[in-house]
């Protein structure tokens, strides 16, 4: 296996099929198992059928080095900041080499899949449990980029569109991502990794792929930095099999992601994949009609719309929502609790729909006796 030496550590490159694989089943990301910026319909085939309950080990290929503005050519563009050829993903060299999107019409972000899961039926909840993510190389990229993020029209100020790479060094607590200060400075200005896939999803009903920027109730580019490792997402299916799907992977994100993107490098993940049966689903949870996050300390629903303002309404009404359906808490009494006790967190601002999540701690209602606490 190639490794590359970062600090004082010798990390892995995990190529396809390379390394620690611990799902059930493997995907690579192999041009046959991935979409470039559109996301799975109802009308696509699935390239793996598992059973509920199964684990799958995917491997997820970042969009950073391999888009039209960057060259398309992604052993060129990471040569070009120091990265041996060995270094570079081949599945990556691949995509770019051989598949093709709209720059104008489709949007940035790999995903791997569909994957049809066994049972599962519109109506139901599909739960997704992150169980392992694995850098897959010690380096990513942050980019502001095509006129966009939180301050379009001000940066950025250059002419070309920014994106700055990053290298990840070996700090005494742990990997981190490194800047300078100043352009071709030291990288003396450190940040802990907390990898997650920004991109988990379900397909969507009918013939049209979605594009693949703009979060939704079928998930999609949620981009909420809780799922990392141990956290589950619960999605409500909307096609026969669910047709799921994993990508856009990150090493870390503030909330906000302000600039356009987080610190975008490839993982590899492995996902658990559960049915929660319709009359389960709701006995737990009560009608979701977006993405619901659960980690080990929080009930996260969600809110999704352009407007930002909007968005955090519609995270207060599926909040409600949660509190009456999952301990039968009256509505002015929820309401009195999460302003008093829950932190509403912007998820990011940057996907054309907004996202917004709440962070309720369920130790707080560990003198109650919740349903469906098996979901």
């Amino acid at each position: 296996m190639t490794t590359t030496t970062v600090g004082s550590q010798v990390l892995p490159i995990l190529q396809p099929g390379m390394g620690e694989i611990p799902g059930d089943h493997y995907l690579d990301a192999g041009v046959d198992h991935v979409m470039w910026g559109r996301l799975p319909c109802a009308a696509d085939a699935p390239v793996l059928t598992v059973a509920s309950g199964a684990t799958v080990t995917f491997d997820t290929v970042s969009h950073e080095g391999i888009l039209e503005d960057q060259g398309k050519d992604p052993a060129a563009y990471f040569a070009g900041h120091g990265v041996a050829a060995d270094a570079v993903l081949t599945d990556a060299v691949a995509i770019a080499a051989q598949l093709s999107r709209d720059p104008a019409a489709d949007g940035p972000h790999v995903v791997t899949g569909p994957v049809f899961v066994e049972g599962a039926q519109p109506g139901d909840l599909l739960k997704l449990t992150v169980e392992r993510l694995t850098p897959r190389v010690p380096y990513g990229v942050i980019s502001n980029r095509h006129g966009k993020g939180a301050l379009v029209g001000e940066l950025p100020r250059r002419p070309e569109n920014v994106s700055v790479f990053t290298p990840v060094i070996d700090a005494p607590g742990g990997l981190v991502g490194a800047l300078p200060l100043i352009d071709g400075g030291p990288a003396t200005v450190t940040f802990p990794l907390a990898p997650f896939l920004g991109t988990m999803g379900v397909a969507v009903a009918g013939d049209a792929r979605p594009h693949s920027v703009p979060p939704g109730a079928h998930g999609g580019n949620i981009d909420i930095k809780l799922l990392v490792e141990g956290a589950v997402l619960y999605l409500p299916v909307q096609v026969p099999g669910a047709l799921a799907y994993v990508g856009d992977p990150h090493f870390a994100q503030g909330d906000g992601e302000v600039a356009l993107t987080a610190l975008e490098a490839s993982l590899r993940a492995t996902v658990r994949f559960d049915v929660i049966p319709r009359d389960e689903a709701i006995a737990a949870f009560g009608e979701l009609d977006g993405p619901l996050v659960r980690t080990d300390e929080y009930l996260v629903p969600t809110g999704l719309d352009p407007d930002l303002n909007e968005a955090m309404r519609k995270a207060v009404r599926a909040a409600l929502r949660l509190l009456h359906a999952r301990y039968g808490m009256d509505e002015h009494l929820a309401y009195a609790y999460l302003s008093a006790a829950t932190d509403f967190d912007i998820s990011q601002v940057v996907d054309i729909v907004c996202g917004v999540h709440a962070r309720i701690r369920e130790a707080d209602f560990a003198a109650v006796r919740g349903i469906g606490d098996g979901a």
